[in-house]
């Protein structure tokens, strides 16, 4: 680790291995502003204009990876987060922890460690309620990813009629949700979801069960792991999983339990990450099974003890 400046922010935390890095701002956040190999392209989505600015009267995206709170409500989930944060060392990493927010009471920290052998990345999110109220609510978490690339979603195995009369997946779809948009490729196996730099937004919400997604830029691989829990509340129509897109970024977001969110408390939320080099373009179903679903189950078993 160490101190470094990035895109217009003097005070920045460099985390890396051999081949990838992380940088983590300390001028604004708690926010992951790049990810990526070292001397490679940023996998996050930087939105120039706001990069390195700090003490902005109305929340910015910036791009990069944050933490909300969920179900998405205005003003509370856009609180302010255009101030330092402080950080501490932890155990093959740093927590990175934002002043108690204002409107909701609630103090957003992240835990980061990034394997010094493995380009993979564990993201533990927590929420400490500092307030007088209780709320209702769930850990949020949001990566915006770089343009042109593609997301890959995958469904539940399929299961016969005559075995299974109901449903077995829940899908939460916007007002604006629009699947004759070409970005979206609704397959058997998979869902795919484009990036195009000229077309608006577009959303859906699933129910994942399956533990991960992957978006490809150019030859890099994006894979995020989270979990599921059986029978515990979900926002929005009960899912766990996000992803919207416009014409600037595509969003990969996760979303823990809805609690009740006593004074004092704090919940959690985890995320694992990986970076998968090289990775031949996806252009079919059969592509994801060739190049990509082997490296899901061999890093399976692992991941897992990290959620």
């Amino acid at each position: 680790m160490e101190r470094v400046a990035y895109r217009g922010w003097k005070n920045n935390l460099r985390l890396a291995n051999r081949e990838v890095e992380l940088i983590v701002t300390l001028d604004v956040g708690p926010r992951i502003v790049r990810f990526g190999r070292i001397g490679g392209p940023n996998l996050f989505a930087e939105m120039k204009p706001q990069m390195g600015g700090t003490g902005e009267k109305e929340w910015m995206i910036r791009g990069g990876h944050r933490l909300w709170l969920a179900p998405e409500a205005k003003p509370q989930t856009y609180e302010l987060d255009n101030e330092p944060v402080r950080v501490q060392a932890i155990p093959g990493g740093a927590r990175v922890i934002q002043p108690r927010g204002v409107l909701t009471g609630v103090r957003r920290s992240m835990d980061i460690r990034l394997d010094p052998r493995r380009n993979r990345v564990q993201v533990v999110h927590h929420l400490k309620h500092e307030g007088r109220r209780t709320l209702r609510c769930a850990p949020w978490a949001l990566t915006v990813m770089a343009r042109n690339g593609q997301l890959v979603i995958p469904l539940p195995g399929k299961i016969p009629h005559t075995d299974r009369l109901t449903h077995n997946q829940e899908w939460s779809i916007w007002g604006y949700t629009d699947f004759s948009d070409p970005r979206w490729t609704l397959g058997s196996k998979y869902v795919f979801f484009r990036q195009d730099p000229k077309r608006g937004p577009n959303k859906l919400g699933v129910a994942h069960r399956e533990g991960w997604v992957a978006y490809q830029v150019g030859s890099d691989c994006f894979v995020k792991w989270f979990n599921w829990k059986a029978g515990a509340a979900y926002p929005d129509g009960g899912v766990n999983f996000e992803t919207f897109s416009n014409q600037d970024f595509l969003e990969i977001e996760s979303l823990g339990a809805l609690v009740d969110l006593a004074p004092g408390r704090t919940i959690t939320h985890t995320e694992v990450w990986d970076l998968v080099t090289p990775m031949k373009a996806w252009k079919s179903a059969t592509d994801v099974d060739r190049n990509l679903l082997p490296v899901i189950r061999r890093a399976k078993p692992l991941v897992a003890r990290l959620l």
